[in-house]
């Protein structure tokens, strides 16, 4: 009496609720309990569960390669495998002694990875519980076969980056190929794969989700604002559109009459006197018009050869050359000159007699 005496009252839809001992607060409501063996042998599965996937011809080698390994795993678990190299496809398949119910979808979903061209060694993950898988279908988000190749390579980056940096921010592996992206982690990091993957193809740039989950990260580590808004942190980014310009069209005046009807070739041949002509007189008419083409084309090839023949011209200012060879010449004048007169002095000398000594001399 004294204990229901101390407990508070209760009110509204609470007032009736009795507590419950196996519930209290250090119990974690959103934690996944292990799957035992133990468990699985007292419900056992009552019917034989299988499923098949294709895979393409390029694959066959690596799945011929690694098919016991594959054997193994899967064979631990209790679930059967085959690959059937002529239809080109793997099936896997439960038996009796399979004790986890959900053990033939990881399988299933194994299979589908190898078709992608997951490596096995990354595959196999797939079996564990905490690790999950989604299949992003690319292909027909961007009907341009251009435009979709470009937004996929920036989905990839420069060497990969881009790609690099979505797999450590979600904790996920990813692999582009073809016209799907295989991603592989917890369903929180999928979640967020996905939706960048189809951000990109719809040309919203990665780096914009990027920097969103860097900001969120940094704000989920700080215990004041993990319970608040974030909205005012992160980045809003405005989509800008480049419109292209677009040429004016002319409008053309209103008419109520049809345009004039176009003349046919025998229009036109009755107009030139053309069609009157005898056969021989066509004839010869074309023959002339043949020969006046032929010869204004041999005019203009034999034009083009001899412009190869035309000296280049030189360099430089016309001006300053034409000032050059002008003063080129006079200075040569101008030598001429001076040797004459000295010839002259001294044959005037000689013939008079007086000349002195140093006439004699050279210099």
């Amino acid at each position: 009496m004294a204990e229901a005496d101390n407990q508070e009252p209760r009110s509204g839809k609470r007032k009736y609720r009795k507590d419950k001992p196996w519930d209290h607060d250090g119990i974690d409501h959103w934690k996944i309990e292990a799957y035992t063996e133990e468990e699985g042998q007292k419900n056992p599965l009552i019917d034989e569960s299988s499923f098949s996937t294709l895979f393409p011809r390029y694959r066959e080698q690596y799945l011929r390669q690694w098919w016991p390994e594959v054997t193994r795993v899967l064979k631990s678990h209790h679930i059967d495998c085959e690959l059937n190299l002529i239809e080109g496809s793997m099936t896997v398949k439960t038996t009796r002694k399979t004790w986890d119910p959900y053990a033939i979808i990881n399988a299933r979903d194994l299979i589908k990875l190898l078709a992608r061209s997951v490596p096995f060694q990354q595959a196999e993950k797939i079996m564990q519980d905490d690790v999950n898988c989604d299949v992003i279908k690319i292909g027909n988000i961007v009907s341009n076969k251009e435009r979709f190749v470009k937004r996929r390579q920036r989905l990839l980056g420069p060497n990969g980056a881009t790609l690099k940096a979505i797999e450590l921010l979600t904790d996920c592996y990813i692999l582009v190929q073809g016209s799907t992206v295989c991603a592989m982690g917890s369903y929180k990091g999928l979640k967020q794969a996905r939706r960048v993957v189809l951000d990109c193809m719809n040309n919203v740039h990665p780096v914009y989700n990027i920097k969103a989950m860097m900001i969120k990260r940094e704000l989920a580590a700080n215990d004041e604002l993990k319970e608040e808004s974030w909205d005012r942190f992160l980045p809003k980014f405005k989509k800008k559109n480049v419109k292209k310009k677009k040429k004016p069209i002319e409008k053309k005046e209103y008419t109520p009459f049809p345009p004039a009807q176009q003349q046919s070739k025998v229009d036109l041949q009755i107009e030139s006197g053309e069609f009157f002509l005898r056969p021989n007189e066509k004839k010869r008419l074309e023959e002339e018009k043949r020969k006046a083409e032929s010869a204004v084309k041999s005019a203009e090839k034999q034009a083009k050869r001899q412009d190869s023949f035309v000296p280049p011209k030189e360099k430089g200012d016309r001006k300053k050359r034409h000032k050059a060879d002008n003063q080129g010449s006079a200075a040569h004048a101008d030598v001429d000159v001076q040797a004459v007169k000295k010839k002259l002095k001294k044959r005037k000398r000689a013939s008079e007699g007086t000349g002195s000594a140093s006439d004699y001399l050279l210099s």
